[in-house]
């Protein structure tokens, strides 16, 4: 398929008129979750895959997508007028925005924000309909080993990379492997783990955990701390940045594309590291870095154009090689099983109206956000004010007969509430939801492929090492682990030097 024919076909499918509705739905519901505190992408997926089972897939994976994006401007919002991130992407965000509010910039700042998202967003969005095809074509020869490798790789990957703690992050890791082998063995049929409980005997559902860890659990623990709207005490005035900010913030735009197109891509990547490298570079180029973390609005403008563009380039892994590369994207793939539909090469081939239908609509979604974001700035003001006292009983209600919907079946119910407690004490404790729920999607096509592999070489782990392609990626993997423990020990030593330690 040519480029001319994917646009085409996509094309077709993104405009039509109920996926442009929920596209517009998508992105408006992404930027209002965002705009709320304690509230984030992942959360409100998790509470809305009931909702997606009556939808077709092209529709249901179009409006997630939307939420995804959309949420990511939306916390930062709150992170330029409150200080309060209300995505983890933004959180450097506020490291310039907060100030250049205090300065009466807040206007211009949640601006060049939006523009910065646009173009990031979009230039991501043409990098993806031009590769995603390319890599789809050179991974449909991937077998077995390969498989195994990359799911593998991306475990790893995203608890070495993409959290604070490896430790915790290994441990809700192993959590999430083990609770993917509860049910009947995919390849003998006998049952592991269930204990006697028919209930258990299919396995423990996606939605039911991802729903309690990500849901309630996030809601109990806002409860907890009582998050809460207010007044932001902080005028906004003219939004549209003038020529001189333009001028100022051009190249650090130009760069946040690039840099979180390619981090998105690497498993682990995603909106938050992309974010922080782009603002580590910016401060890196600049004359004067004492500017930054005093209202710099190019520490502004990059990490917001980086981590809108890593968002997108995250769906190149999910789409081509059936990899989510961090947890919302992980919960995407979750809502294609669901619908039926498994992520991998073949996809373009055997579902190509959904392959080039997701993909473009994205174009459609970000024009959707620059339109919406700006005009929008004094509602969303408003809805900072919503007590979370009241969103939390009505999401929790809305998420136990979302579950109960789906078999109509208590049992699910049960699952919820206590992946939710469990979701609540790792918030409390510090381990991170995210490699709990990749692990628990990933498992199943690790231990499969893994044991395909161990039929195909009668027993020997050398097919990993001597095919070409299983090879090329533990090389990659291993490169990248070694970069990093690099650095972190270079980080350590001049930490040292510091403190004189």
């Amino acid at each position: 398929m040519n480029i001319a024919e994917f646009l085409r076909l996509g094309f077709e499918v993104a405009f039509q008129p109920s996926n442009i509705l929920y596209v517009f739905l998508g992105v408006l519901i992404g930027m209002v979750i965002g705009v709320l505190p304690g509230l984030g992408a992942s959360a409100t997926i998790a509470l809305l895959l009931p909702v997606t089972y009556g939808m077709e897939p092209e529709s249901a994976i179009i409006m997630l997508a939307g939420i995804y994006y959309g949420s990511i401007y939306g916390g930062t919002i709150t992170a330029v007028l409150v200080q309060l991130p209300g995505e983890a992407n933004s959180a450097i965000t506020l490291l310039d925005g907060y100030p250049m509010a205090r300065q009466g910039r807040a206007g211009p700042a949640l601006g060049i924000a939006a523009i910065g998202s646009f173009l990031g967003g979009t230039l991501a969005i043409v990098g993806l309909s031009l590769f995603a095809p390319l890599l789809a074509q050179v991974a449909v020869n991937f077998g077995p080993p390969e498989y195994t490798v990359l799911t593998v790789l991306g475990i790893l990957l995203v608890t070495y990379l993409g959290t604070n703690s490896v430790t915790k992050s290994l441990i809700m890791a192993a959590l999430g492997l083990f609770l993917a082998t509860v049910g009947q063995d995919p390849i003998t049929g006998t049952s592991r783990f269930t204990f006697g409980s028919l209930g258990l005997l299919d396995g423990l559902s996606f939605v039911a955990i991802a729903m309690g860890v990500f849901g309630v659990g996030e809601i109990l623990y806002n409860l907890e701390r009582r998050v809460r709207g207010g007044d932001t005490g902080v005028a906004v005035s003219r939004v549209l940045p003038t020529m001189a900010d333009w001028l100022q913030s051009r190249w650090a735009i130009a760069r946040g594309a690039v840099i979180g197109f390619l981090i998105g891509i690497l498993p682990g990547g995603g909106g938050v590291l992309s974010s922080m490298a782009s603002y580590t570079a910016e401060k890196k180029l600049a004359r004067d870095p004492q500017r930054f973390g005093r209202g710099a609005i190019e520490g502004v403008a990059g990490p917001e154009t980086a981590n809108n563009a890593g968002a997108t380039s995250a769906f190149i892994p999910l789409l081509t090689l059936g990899i989510p590369t961090n947890a919302v994207t992980a919960l995407l793939f979750g809502a294609l099983l669901i619908q039926g539909i498994t992520p991998s090469p073949q996809l373009i081939e055997d579902q190509p109206e959904l392959f080039t239908g997701v993909i473009s609509s994205m174009y459609l979604g970000n024009l959707f956000l620059l339109l919406m974001s700006i005009p929008l700035i004094g509602v969303f003001i408003q809805i900072l004010r919503i007590r979370m006292t009241i969103l939390g009983p009505l999401a929790v209600m809305v998420t136990m007969v979302g579950v109960y919907s789906l078999d109509n079946d208590s049992f699910n119910m049960w699952v919820v509430l206590c992946f939710g407690v469990l979701g609540y004490v790792m918030r409390k404790t510090g381990f991170p939801p995210g490699p709990l729920v990749l692990a628990f999607v990933l498992g199943p096509i690790m231990e499969t492929s893994f044991r395909q592999s161990l039929l195909i070489s009668e027993g020997s782990l050398a097919i990993f090492v001597t095919r070409p392609g299983s090879a090329s990626v533990l090389a990659f993997g291993a490169l990248v682990i070694a970069a990093t423990a690099i650095q972190y020990i270079r980080k350590k030593r001049r930490a040292n030097v510091t403190t004189g330690a």
